[in-house]
């Protein structure tokens, strides 16, 4: 229902008198607002202007469509829709028409068997032409520009690439053990591992990128690199502001929006444009290709831009959902420890090679990915041409959205879905870049990387990093509530980007070799 908090974040987007503009629209038009709740129970055939039948779906308001019953957790609403209209169903936010889909078999068919119409991009006002200045890999539309900055990111980002630097994973996953144990004092001391975890993400991508790194939690660059990445999260989300979607907020001065996204942009610009001499990394290689492939300097410094916030917010993520969730299941915690005795030991750390012989840690990660993906809804398709699938219209310029949390809840796939049930993937040994290959879309582990030709390019190194990362976690500490200070699984940090609100957890070294293994690391 229309409450004043949904009011106020509609109108995040503006200042006190542009809101009078947007608030008289919304009066203007509250005597359709009753019949706009009844089609949410009723809804007609949905039609285009030429008769085709487009998915159906919720009748939103005008102007602002189906905006203000995006509550705080968009996903449940969405969710929600799935269930009353299907897993193919259409709703307008603004003057752009989306469609959500929420069946793997649909996913398939439209965003990999036609991927060559299912690939592009939306632009957005905000992301793709302020923020990104009509650039990076994330935003562009399917076009050259596109395949050329995909291609030289897969130079720092392919499988391959991931095996020639794994030993900076290594190092820094070994850092970030090693400053937990100290900033938690052994366990003496209660710690939140989430700033630790944050940096861990940002110094590999650091190295991979600049061929730099931070020396310590309290390094200036640290609080700005992950500030950046929250801010960008929280303006680009798909539903997370209206000033893409409406574009008489485009032509207001002073936009709030608008002046945040202009000073994202040049945050990035100015923390991700120094191309200094730098040693063998991604920024030398573009460097040296400038010439060849024409780039200009905003194209290396955006493009390392999204370089950077893509690899840092997913993979910090997963590390702090699973910091989050594990104290709570000791059980599970203890399993997974007596598995890291029997194929590690207690004489070494485990490294990349000891994933294939721990199915359990490995079932862990999954399963934190299935439970809590950062990017709800990944990033966005568009179609570039009209399409009918199963009598349903899909207009050109569609955006079209891959409803994850439904599908990572669905009791088909995942009985009592919402239970942290590790064992559901204990036989599945497939990585989740394999798994996003199987034919069969039900048998796929999760969606957090997203699908088809706009696949996440980084999923590799993320995979190699969270698997260092936790099965360290759990090889070094046990890891306990704190009594009196419950961990809140249900409330989120961010609008797209989503991370656990702050916590903290008692983090004790396990066994008497844990000092001496750490010292020798």
């Amino acid at each position: 229902m229309w409450t004043p908090s949904l009011l106020v974040s509609v109108l995040f987007d503006l200042n006190l008198s542009q809101r009078t503009i947007v608030c008289a629209s919304v009066l203007a038009s509250a005597f359709v607002f009753v019949q706009a709740l009844k089609a949410f129970i009723f809804t007609p055939r949905r039609v285009d202007q030429h008769g085709n039948s487009i998915p159906p779906g919720p009748v939103g308001l005008p102007i602002l469509g189906s905006f203000p019953f995006l509550t705080h957790y968009p996903e449940l609403t969405l969710d929600y829709w799935a269930k009353r209209f299907g897993p193919l169903y259409s709703l307008w936010l603004g003057n752009q028409l989306f469609v959500i889909i929420s069946d793997p078999v649909i996913v398939r068919d439209l965003m990999v068997t036609n991927g060559a119409i299912f690939s592009s991009r939306k632009e957005m006002f905000l992301k793709s032409q302020i923020i990104f200045a009509g650039r990076g890999i994330t935003a562009t539309p399917y076009n050259d520009r596109w395949r050329k900055h995909r291609r030289l990111s897969t130079v720092a980002l392919s499988a391959r690439a991931v095996d020639g630097y794994t030993h900076v994973l290594d190092y820094e996953a070994t850092i970030l053990i090693k400053e937990l144990m100290k900033y938690g004092k052994a366990g003496a001391a209660p710690i939140n591992p989430q700033p630790h975890a944050g940096r861990c993400s940002l110094n590999n991508m650091l190295t991979v990128a600049f061929g730099t790194r931070t020396d310590s939690i309290d390094h200036p660059l640290v609080a700005k690199a992950l500030a950046l990445s929250r801010e960008f999260m929280n303006c680009t989300g798909p539903v997370s502001n209206m000033t893409d979607f409406v574009p008489l907020l485009q032509h207001i001065p002073g936009n709030y929006m608008i002046k945040r996204a202009k000073v994202l942009f040049q945050g990035l610009v100015d923390t991700y444009g120094r191309h200094e001499k730098v040693p063998d990394c991604l920024v030398k290689t573009l460097v040296e290709l400038k010439d060849k492939e024409e780039l200009s300097h905003l194209d290396m410094a955006i493009l390392c831009s999204a370089f950077m916030i893509g690899g840092v917010e997913t993979t910090a993520s997963i590390m702090q959902w699973f910091s989050a969730l594990i104290p709570a299941y000791p059980d599970i915690q203890k399993k997974a420890q007596d598995e890291l005795d029997r194929v590690v030991g207690r004489n070494r750390l485990p490294n990349a090679e000891d994933e294939k012989n721990l199915p359990y840690i490995h079932a862990i990660i999954k399963e934190v990915e299935r439970c809590h993906n950062p990017f709800w809804l990944g990033t966005p398709h568009v179609n570039t041409e009209d399409f009918t699938y199963r009598s349903q219209f899909i207009p050109k310029d569609t955006v079209v959205v891959l409803n994850t949390y439904t599908m990572h809840h669905d009791p088909q796939r995942h009985p009592e879905p919402f239970r942290f049930n590790p064992d559901r993937y204990v036989r599945d040994s497939t990585l989740s870049s394999e798994s996003a290959n199987l034919p069969n879309p039900f048998e796929r582990d999760h969606w957090m990387f997203g699908v088809g030709r706009r696949i996440c390019p980084g999923m590799w190194v993320a995979e190699r990093e969270i698997f260092l990362v936790i099965s360290r976690l759990l090889w070094t500490f046990k890891m306990e509530e704190i009594p009196g200070e419950p961990i809140d699984l249900k409330e989120y940090d961010g609008l797209s980007g989503r991370s656990p609100v702050p916590f903290r957890i008692k983090m004790t070294p396990r066994h008497e070799k844990v000092v001496e293994v750490l010292e020798n690391a």
